[in-house]
């Protein structure tokens, strides 16, 4: 049954990983490639989509799943799925924490899981860049068209535009219509 499968599958991923959605991105990968939901190139778009939607990313990511594949109670098991770790945790780590904050075993699980969370995003953005600026795979080919170019460029100004603290909300919007623009005058399919 689909719906208890959606659950079930966001469910691990809510429960197996900390630091947020981006942490989450490549287990969200496995899962919904290994078992055919969506294809990787669907997940890139949707990524892109889900950064320019209000809402927590992993939450946007599972609420999209479950839609494509079970309509919108598919969308309520796989959001529900991935939201019920984090709620249960929290609970429990909220009554524990002031207690434990101190221990060492505590401090060194945080210890640990901040570096691998880091680990997690830059492997997200490795895969997602991957998808992004070699669409047809590793081909030299990719360096001499338009496209990637523009990518690239895009990627820069706006990589350096959230280090000068420019806001999100802006840098998706720019982002947007100059892809949109870029699109038109090269005649590529968007």
């Amino acid at each position: 049954m689909i719906f208890l499968e959606l659950f079930l599958t966001f469910f691990k991923i809510g429960a197996f990983t900390f630091g947020g959605g981006y942490a989450m991105l490549p287990l969200i990968q496995a899962e919904v490639e290994a078992k055919g939901w969506i294809a990787q190139e669907a997940i890139v778009n949707f990524i892109a989509v889900s950064e320019s939607t209000p809402g927590p990313f992993a939450i946007n990511m599972a609420t999209y799943v479950g839609a494509e594949m079970g309509g919108v109670l598919g969308s309520v098991c796989a959001t529900l799925g991935v939201v019920m770790p984090s709620f249960v945790i929290i609970l429990i780590v909220a009554k524990c924490f002031e207690k434990f904050k101190t221990n060492r075993i505590v401090k060194g699980c945080m210890s640990g899981l901040k570096p691998a969370a880091i680990g997690l995003i830059a492997a997200a953005v490795v895969s997602v860049g991957v998808t992004v600026f070699f669409p047809a795979g590793w081909d030299t080919a990719v360096f001499s068209g338009a496209p990637f170019w523009i990518s690239l460029a895009i990627c820069a100004v706006m990589a350096v535009a959230a280090f000068k603290k420019v806001h999100p909300i802006l840098i998706i919007c720019v982002s947007a219509v100059i892809g949109i623009a870029a699109g038109y005058a090269l005649d590529l399919p968007l």
